[in-house]
């Protein structure tokens, strides 16, 4: 059984949020994606500190289709290395995490 997993990524701003958000939801490699911003990231790039405002994107899917999603993101995503980060869902609803299985069901057609 595939575990539920709720994937991290961030975006430069909210056009790139939403066509990553549009491209895993209608690839059905997640069950469903938020996006939160604008918010402010402070991190270490190349040697230096960097201060950006960016948008989180929150991704809904399971771990049989996580490779899968990092590839769509990476295919869409402009940053070099994009923030892509995998946090198991130890609980919840069980008819939500139901749904998040089905929705990500490999097998299901799209329409």
């Amino acid at each position: 059984m595939s575990r539920h997993l709720e994937v991290h990524v961030t975006a430069a701003n909210s056009a790139e949020a939403e066509q990553i958000v549009n491209a895993v939801v209608e690839g059905r490699v997640a069950a469903g994606a938020q996006i939160s911003g604008p918010i402010v990231s402070t991190y270490w790039w190349k040697g230096e500190i960097h201060r950006d405002e960016e948008f989180l994107l929150l991704m809904k899917t399971t771990s049989d289709r996580l490779e899968e999603l990092i590839e769509v993101v990476r295919g869409v995503h402009s940053y070099e290395t994009p923030e892509i980060v995998a946090v198991p869902i130890e609980g919840g609803l069980g008819d939500y995490l139901a749904w998040i299985t089905e929705e990500t069901a490999a097998s299901r057609s799209v329409g």
